[in-house]
């Protein structure tokens, strides 16, 4: 029976559904879609259903063009009416996983979608969680549930993991392009997966099992965070020895061999790195291990933000400054350059603390009109606005739409957490001005 889902894979006779149409979700389905498989995106969000269906992207990574085409194709649709899940041959799930308030995963979200797809499962059909969990989830947790049906696992249904590798912003690196790795609960689940994959990726690297994909997806982000902890560690050394830190690393990447530079920020952001380290974490604890590098990452870079507002009251304080009622521009509230994605940014922690000593914050974003900071919403000034009676700018993202040369010309003093100003060519009056992470 697998043999004959693969066949429809092949001819392109299935139809996909993508369960979650955020950041990670509807750039999946436009890769299923332009691919030629007929594809319906679910999502609880009716706001994002209704934009899909008229064509108009929530996610800069898809542009509405090729959105709406694909929709006027018929090739694209979405609904909240998981019952139109019984049409599909294949659901891929891209729902949220975020940690809660004591910092444990909270997977509310994949248990409801998979309690949905349960409701509607019926034989030869291919499940394949992409969203982000521990290891041993898809066989303890999502096995169970399906299996409730009465369904035999790669005989009546296939399941697979199968993690997102999403990198907002990044136009090199997309979909299509980027290696897929993939286990499934038996050889049949996994090689009905990699047929499906194998419709729209390039390449597909299938593993023994789900376990070992979910450790793969944890091992790539704990890596950078571990790595990004230590450079952060790194700055606040070089800031006790006097040390320009930015010197330092260009310095170091000379070497040939044996050194990947990673470069020190005003802490962590975006939905990955901030959290998939810690769903490792209390994996482990279950287990009575205690992941030391992870929590001592997770330490140093939950500490930056609050380094930052502490060193822009130092700054202050050396020109005869307080921080209590000084103007404050923070610059960049995004959790990267060049996106519009404020999931876990450490701007708006910095924020957050400036206003609590007495700052007068204002942020400038061009790509972020609106943020929400503790229940009130903060707008985006234009920068020749925002820099008019500055007391200090600090450079949070490093977005190249931002001037940085009219940052550093207009700005009495400037705290850059980003290196945005390292390439201009300063003058010694306007280096003085300057101090860097």
């Amino acid at each position: 029976m697998s043999d004959s889902l693969i066949a429809r894979i092949n001819e392109r006779s299935v139809t996909v559904a993508v369960v979650g149409l955020g950041y990670v979700g509807l750039p999946l389905a436009v890769a299923t879609a332009k691919a030629g498989f007929r594809t319906i995106g679910l999502d609880i969000n009716t706001h994002r259903v209704h934009a899909t269906n008229a064509g108009k992207s929530q996610i800069k990574d898809v542009s509405s063009d090729t959105l709406s085409r694909l929709v006027n194709e018929q090739m694209l649709h979405a609904t909240s009416e998981f019952a139109q899940l019984q049409e599909c041959d294949a659901v891929l799930i891209c729902v949220p996983t975020p940690l809660n308030k004591t910092k444990d995963p909270d997977l509310s979200y994949v248990v409801q979608a998979l309690q949905d797809i349960k409701e509607h499962l019926r034989p030869q059909q291919l499940i394949v969680l992409e969203s982000t969990t521990y290891p041993g989830f898809t066989r303890e947790v999502c096995l169970p549930i399906l299996k409730d049906t009465g369904l035999t696992c790669g005989q009546d249904f296939y399941l697979a993991y199968s993690p997102e590798r999403t990198d907002p912003g990044n136009q090199v690196f997309q979909v299509h392009n980027t290696v897929k790795v993939l286990g499934g609960v038996t050889p049949t689940c996994a090689s009905t997966a990699k047929a499906l994959y194998e419709g729209f990726i390039e390449t597909v690297h299938v593993v023994s099992s789900p376990d070992a994909a979910e450790m793969a997806k944890l091992l790539e982000n704990t890596f950078r965070a571990v790595n990004i902890g230590l450079v952060n560690e790194f700055a606040l050394w070089c800031n006790t020895l006097g040390l320009d830190t930015w010197e330092v690393i260009e310095a170091a990447s000379t070497k040939p061999f044996g050194f990947m530079p990673f470069y020190p920020g005003p802490g962590l952001g975006g939905h990955c790195l901030p959290v998939d380290p810690l769903y490792l974490s209390w994996k482990l604890r279950s287990h009575n291990y205690t992941a030391r590098f992870i929590e001592l990452a997770q330490t140093v870079n939950a500490s930056m933000p609050g380094f930052v507002v502490d060193l822009a009251l130092n700054v202050l304080n050396t020109h005869r400054k307080p921080l209590n009622g000084s103007r404050v521009v923070v610059l960049g509230v995004a959790y990267k350059q060049n996106v519009d994605d404020v999931r876990e940014s450490p701007a708006l922690e910095i924020i957050q603390l400036l206003e609590r000593k007495g700052a007068d914050v204002i942020y400038v974003d061009p790509h972020v009109p609106t943020v929400e900071i503790q229940g009130r919403t903060h707008r985006s000034r234009a920068l020749d606005d925002a820099l008019q009676d500055v007391d200090l700018s600090i450079i949070t993202t490093a977005h190249s739409n931002i001037s940085w040369a009219d940052v550093v010309e207009r700005s009495p003093l400037i705290l850059d957490t980003r290196n945005a100003t390292g390439s201009l060519n300063l003058t010694e009056e306007a280096r003085r001005k300057v101090v860097r992470l």
